[in-house]
């Protein structure tokens, strides 16, 4: 029955330019499967097609026959998965690698490096949660509401991302040349440098360069977390763990809100500004700390050639009891060292990022991703949240509970959100946040104009109302971003890729949060109306542009993007696609010694 396989797949057209050889006499020349299969492993680019056919046409002649025992049970599945990855499609849940249990050690690692994400969020908050309390406007002599106030905010507000954005490419080298590790030691070091003086800035010249210093360290941190994350967790449990980065950023938004809440009644107005800026220093010092005792993450130790290393951290951080040979760790291995061997290349920079179509790709696709959740506005609001609250009539410590309620509000979504992130998929939950969201700040530019400078009480509230709808929403974008850009790059380029993708949030921060503050001012309800349009414009292209990464492991993503996959791991991520290949063939070559049949045109006819 095999000899049916062969031509049925040779006319299919599966082998292009291959061509059966003819002997002298004309007649088609017998050659071994193993030959024909060997022609078939030089066609690379059309692996994923052939290998499905390859699975059906298999069953049908052979299935019932020959008993594939040396062959692992998640080969075929595998196979299946790899085709549709190869033809751009999406990963299908039934078929995506199911391999490696989350252990204690692990978790371990990824709470620790949670608290970098929780430096950012409370450096970040400290900032804004000054601007709801009297004791800032006073000590720096401004008047709240007025058009230069809103300058001098935005002003700061601009050089902290700023100093970010030149953190995150920072970040991409040293990290690269450091470690993830050490790495993450300079990006708390800065941070606690830059948290330190901000709260001791005694004039608005010192405030603004100190939070540049600031931003750059937190700009740092906020990258490696996710470059982190990614590279110790199992591809069933990426979302999940990369999702972190945005919920423990989201929970320092949390914790230094309701501080700041506290702080407004003290009677001390120095101290209701400067302590939440002060405090931003503590979790900075714990990351500082915790570097001394942390692993570096195995990819890297694979990137720089420490094999052993890479391999006994492998066996600690992904142990399982049920897999007593360790086989998923075996082949996890095996796929990093062979897919960072095909990769790699020395002194990689950005510039070389651009000039490879699959890295450029990216890298463009992370940038732009990244910059269109500014587009959503959220950051915009939030940023001048207080300041907004008063505009509708809010006062006293109003603006800062509020406030608390709507960062609260948000991180208890992220909770949800990064839950199924792995079931649901990154991009179907960005496909549907993004119009959600345009029809929210619709609505919400209808209201304000409707109310805005009005007594209806009923019409404010509806105004505030929105506001915490659209960060409700906006979470169905926020977490599913910060993990799809943190896995699409391989090891060689992981770093540097994440680094231009936060270089992309930084400059969307910039671009759209530093003229909240006069634009919500001058032009109120407009306001809402650009975000409308900018939603729907990263809709269109998302639709299009964005390819589904959920439970794929990280060194076949390159499929996606037209990269060439070496290795492959098999559906129950406890064996390598390529050796059961061989294996199949050299089953079938011993069962079907010599005994292939050519079928000729006129046999088939």
């Amino acid at each position: 029955m095999f000899g049916i396989l062969v031509p049925s797949i040779h006319y299919c057209g599966f082998f292009g330019t291959w061509k059966p050889k003819k002997s002298e006499g004309g007649k088609p020349k017998k050659e071994s499967e193993g030959k024909i299969w060997g022609a078939v492993h030089k066609r690379s680019r059309l692996w994923g097609t052939l290998v499905l056919e390859l699975h059906f046409l298999l069953t049908q002649a052979v299935g019932s026959v020959y008993k594939y025992d040396d062959v692992s049970p998640g080969f075929w599945p595998a196979m299946q998965q790899i085709s549709v990855l190869q033809l751009g499609g999406n990963p299908s849940p039934d078929l995506t690698v199911n391999m490696i249990k989350l252990t204690l050690y692990s978790i371990g690692v990824c709470l620790v490096i949670c608290v970098g994400g929780f430096t950012y969020g409370f450096g970040f908050a400290s900032f804004v949660t000054s601007m709801g309390q009297p004791g800032f406007y006073e000590y720096f002599d401004l008047q709240p509401g007025t058009a230069y106030t809103a300058s001098i905010l935005g002003a700061v507000n601009a050089l902290y991302y700023f100093g970010a954005a030149v953190g995150a490419l920072l970040q991409g080298y040293v990290a690269d040349w450091l470690g993830r590790r050490l790495a993450l030691a300079v990006a708390a070091g800065f941070s606690l440098v830059g948290g330190s003086l901000a709260a001791g800035a005694v004039n608005v010249p010192m405030l603004i360069t100190v939070r540049i210093l600031h931003g750059i360290g937190l700009g740092m941190i906020i990258c490696l977390v996710p470059v982190y994350l990614t590279e110790i967790s199992p591809a069933k449990w990426r979302g999940f763990i990369a999702g972190l980065t945005t919920l423990s950023f989201s929970m320092g938004y949390v914790i230094c809100s309701w501080i700041a809440v506290g702080t407004y009644f003290s009677k001390n107005l120095t101290l209701q500004w400067r302590l939440p800026l002060a405090l931003a220093v503590a979790p900075a010092v714990i990351v500082l700390l915790a570097t001394a005792f942390l692993p570096e993450t195995p990819r890297y130790l694979v990137f720089r050639g420490r094999l052993d290393e890479a391999w006994a951290l492998l066996q600690r951080i992904h142990h399982d009891p049920s897999d007593a040979q360790e086989a998923a760790a075996k082949a996890e291995y095996t796929q990093i060292v062979k897919q960072v061997e095909y990769e790699k290349e020395v002194n990689v920079g950005l510039i070389q990022i651009f000039k490879k179509p699959s890295w450029r790709k990216r890298a463009l696709l992370a940038m732009g991703v990244q910059f269109a959740s500014h587009c959503t506005g959220v950051n915009g609001i939030a940023a001048y949240l207080p300041m907004l609250m008063s505009s509708l009539g809010v006062s006293g410590v109003m603006p800062l509970v509020l406030y608390g309620l709507y960062v609260t509000i948000g991180t208890s979504l992220v909770a949800v959100v990064i839950s199924f992130v792995d079931k649901v998929g990154r991009r179907r939950l960005i496909l549907i946040g993004y119009p959600l969201l345009a029809l929210v700040l619709l609505t919400e530019a209808l209201l304000q104009w409707k109310y805005l400078h009005s007594d209806n009480r009923g019409g404010l509230a509806a105004c505030i109302l929105f506001i915490f709808i659209h960060i409700v929403i906006y979470q169905a974008v926020d977490a599913p971003t910060f993990v799809w850009c943190a896995e699409i790059f391989p090891t060689v380029i992981r770093a540097k890729g994440i680094s231009l993708s936060f270089f992309g949030y930084f400059v969307g921060a910039i671009t759209f949060t530093t003229p909240s503050g006069v634009a919500f001012k001058e032009i109120g309800y407009r306001m809402y109306l650009l975000y409308m349009g900018l939603c729907l414009i990263a809709f269109i292209i998302f639709y299009f542009y964005v390819p589904e990464t959920k439970q794929v492991p990280m060194e076949e993503l390159g499929a996606l993007f037209g990269d060439e996959v070496v290795v492959h791991l098999t559906a129950d991520g406890r064996g390598i696609v390529e050796e059961q290949v061989d294996k199949a063939v050299q089953i079938v070559d011993t069962k079907e010694t010599d005994s292939t049949v050519f079928i000729t045109h006129d046999e088939k006819a």
